[in-house]
């Protein structure tokens, strides 16, 4: 659906070399065959082969012979044949596509078009594989043999497999939040280039944990050849405490560390403790990469998630898979191991509300749709009396229903402002592989509703939980959400949702607690969907996402981060307020290292992507180290360095990248930068521990400079202060925590009412 069906069989056929593996991200050259069949293909009929909306395959180009993706076309009777490389001018899944027009000519049964992806006989170095694995990377084929522009597909197009690389980047996987004594494993894991867990090495990783008893920590783990990680289980805290795994080689080299993990003293059981989560993405059942079990096995077994939902295009979800799915999601949840959630993306066009997430507590429920507009199988157009077409709607629908809703940005945007249901909308969503969106936040907290807030991948390419953006135009890794709750099965994570007992971060596993404490006892608020314990209303102190009503004109406010990295900035809020920044260093620790962030977006939808492709000029000054974060895409990043300056090329989405310089003098000379947004001067005497802003035009977007110790190692913060609450109205309370390599965390607000 919905290309024409006639006669598939007589429409040719089409052969592809090499099809072996490929390593995802090399370069390869491709020559595609199509045949044509009885047919032929008429004057000014054609070809298309389409490839999946998130794949970043390619680019193809007709112009350099010598540079990557370089194409060629030949039509073995001669015809004239005209290319074009579209992007989402082809019916999805399939939105990128190589058109091959037939012109001044046609082609008779058996006559054949030759297309050389990546063709190496003139210089090329070939096309990029797609950066991420597929079992079945197709190129499909679909003809326009009769020239009517309605096309057909083969019955079978070319597919290859793509597998990955060698493994570069270490990373070691463990809870952040345990109970004394019970046993939590930790996972060892190696990233190929592009982000994907290579089963390609074979290493003993040897471990430590420094000033930490971990009981059963294993000396030495093996890593094999075919296995996606190592895996220690059975590990445990004795005692409450902090510890942090070291992993050496086999010469005693650091590959990587663990994020934190704190133990805490609860025999009883009852204490929250964390558990990671990414309830948002797509498989090839509508626009993703790989299969619905491939995708939650990927979660659960490559990312080590213990919480995950699938949450595939309404429009797109036939009855028959949304069945399918419900029966996976029921055999892949597991309490106390796995929690998997049936679900699905509400997703209509932001006039009339916008992308957002469903999540059922139990399998069996109705899917109620925006629209049917690529689903043709009559069976399912049956249903079109559940559809919901507006957000209003939806909530209208749902109410009543075991679920919980949360508010996306991801193509289509979710207006909070236009719907919302304060029973059944617990969260937003902060923070995704589109970018980074605090304005959805804002939204919400000025309309005065009691939202929490969430991080999720809404992954295309089959990796949830550990979601890379490759060579897209997609801006940043993919958001995880830490849900506190006291066991690992659905009914406690749906009550951390609709009580939003959680924080987001942009993907990293930072350990964040942030409390309330009131001077007298204040009330819990909750909603008709969660049933409170005898005697559990009453308390005095709060925690992130606790609506309470009281009655004091101020509280105290405790933070505590445990960074996956060095710790660069604490904000506080009050609603929009910003009313306390903390930092783990003072300006007297400053150095000579020059941070230079660009961030912001163009606007909300679908086309936000800003380009800061640009170079800067130090005068005055020498540059002896340069390095960029937040960039995600090899093919960006600084591309040119020099003493006196750099260029570089980069994107933001809402999120924020930069380039951090260590100077030879601490206070000496000017930088000047330039960017199709911004070109500030900037004397260096005059940058200091607080950002000189310059603002860009666009949604928030800005260049900043501020300056940072040489090399920041303080990873851990606490902050206690007494904060006044609002004279009317809620006051909510919450925190944004900024690591030195980027990743952020916010946290949930605390919504205070007074009593």
């Amino acid at each position: 659906m919905p290309y024409s069906h006639y006669r598939p069989e007589l429409m040719g056929s089409a052969t592809l070399e090499p099809s072996g593996p490929l390593e995802a991200g090399s370069y390869q050259s491709f020559t595609l065959v199509y045949t044509a069949g009885p047919f032929g293909v008429d004057d000014t009929g054609s070809i298309k082969i389409g490839f999946r909306f998130a794949t970043d395959f390619g680019p193809v180009q007709f112009d350099d012979p010598q540079g990557p993706g370089y194409t060629t076309l030949e039509a073995s009777n001669g015809a004239t044949l005209e290319p074009r490389w579209e992007f989402k001018r082809n019916i999805r899944p399939w939105s990128r596509s190589l058109y091959v027009g037939v012109m001044k000519h046609f082609l008779g049964p058996g006559d054949t078009i030759t297309i050389r992806f990546g063709d190496r006989r003139q210089g090329s170095p070939g096309i990029r594989m797609q950066t991420f694995c597929e079992k079945e990377f197709e190129f499909r084929v679909l003809t326009d043999v009769i020239a009517t522009y309605d096309y057909v597909a083969l019955p079978q197009s070319p597919k290859i497999s793509i597998v990955p690389g060698p493994g570069v980047d270490w990373h070691a996987i463990a809870p952040t939040l345990v109970r004394a004594g019970e046993p939590f494993k930790l996972a060892v894991k190696a990233n190929d280039v592009w982000g994907n867990p290579s089963d390609q090495m074979e290493r003993t990783l040897h471990l430590s944990a420094d000033d930490a008893n971990v009981a059963e920590l294993p000396g030495t783990i093996a890593l094999r050849k075919g296995e996606f990680a190592a895996i220690a289980d059975g590990l445990a805290l004795g005692g409450p405490g902090e510890a942090i795994i070291t992993v050496r080689d086999e010469a005693g080299n650091v590959l990587c560390r663990s994020n934190p993990i704190r133990a805490i003293a609860d025999p009883a059981g009852e204490a929250l403790v964390h558990f990671w989560g990414d309830t948002h993405g797509q498989s090839n059942e509508t626009l993703g990469t790989n299969d619905a079990r491939d995708y939650m096995l990927f979660g659960r077994d490559r990312a080590f998630l213990d919480v995950m939902g699938h949450q595939g295009n309404d429009f797109q979800m036939t009855g028959s898979f949304w069945r399918d799915l419900n029966e996976l999601t029921a055999e892949l949840d597991k309490p106390g191991s796995f929690v998997c959630i049936p679900g699905y993306e509400w997703s209509a066009n932001t006039a009339v509300g916008g992308d957002r997430n469903v999540h059922y507590r139990h399998e069996g429920e109705t899917i109620h749709r925006s629209s049917h507009a690529q689903i043709a199988d009559p069976t399912d157009l049956v249903d079109e009396e559940s559809d919901a077409h507006t957000a209003h709607e939806l909530f209208d629908k749902l109410r009543g229903k075991d679920c919980v809703v949360m508010a996306h940005v991801g193509g289509r945007y979710a207006d909070v402002t236009f719907a919302h249901d304060e029973e059944l909308e617990t969260a937003v969503e902060v923070h995704s592989d589109w970018g980074t969106f605090e304005w959805i936040v804002w939204d919400a907290l000025e309309k005065g509703f009691r939202v929490g807030i969430v991080g999720n991948s809404d992954g295309h390419k089959g990796r949830p939980g550990a979601s890379y953006p490759g060579a897209s135009f997609f801006g940043s890794q993919g958001g995880l959400t830490c849900f506190l709750a006291p066991r690992l099965d659905r009914d406690a994570i749906f009550e951390a949702m609709r009580r939003r007992h959680h924080y987001a971060t942009t993907g990293n596993r930072m350990l964040l607690d942030v409390s309330v404490t009131t001077p007298s006892d204040s009330t819990l608020i909750l909603n008709k969907a969660i049933a409170a314990p005898a005697g559990s209303l009453t308390t005095r102190k709060l925690i992130m996402g606790d609506i309470a009503s009281v009655s004091s004109d101020e509280v105290m406010l405790d933070v505590g981060v445990v960074g996956s990295a060095p710790i660069e900035r604490l904000d506080i809020f009050r609603g929009r307020e910003l009313i306390e920044t903390v930092r783990p260093y003072s300006s007297a620790e400053l150095g000579r290292r020059i941070r230079i962030t660009m961030e912001g977006a163009e606007y909300r939808g679908r086309a936000r992507t800003t380009v800061w492709d640009g170079m800067l000029k130090v005068t005055g000054n020498s540059i002896l180290e340069a390095s960029m974060f937040n960039n995600w895409n090899l093919d960006r990043g600084i591309r040119s360095q020099a003493a006196d300056g750099l260029t570089w090329k980069a994107v933001t989405t809402g999120n924020v990248c930069g380039i951090d310089l260590w100077l030879s003098e601490a206070a000496a000379g000017s930088i000047a930068v330039q960017t199709r947004h911004a070109s500030p001067t900037v004397e260096v005497a005059g940058i200091g521990l607080e950002e000189t802003v310059f603002e860009a035009g666009g949604l928030d977007r800005r260049v900043k400079f501020y300056r940072l110790p040489d090399a920041p190692r303080e990873a851990r913060l606490s902050h206690r202060m007494s904060v006044g609450l609002n004279p009317q109205g809620d006051t909510p309370l919450f925190v944004r925590v900024t690591q030195v390599d980027g990743h952020k965390a916010w946290s949930s607000p605390i919504y205070l009412v007074r009593s």
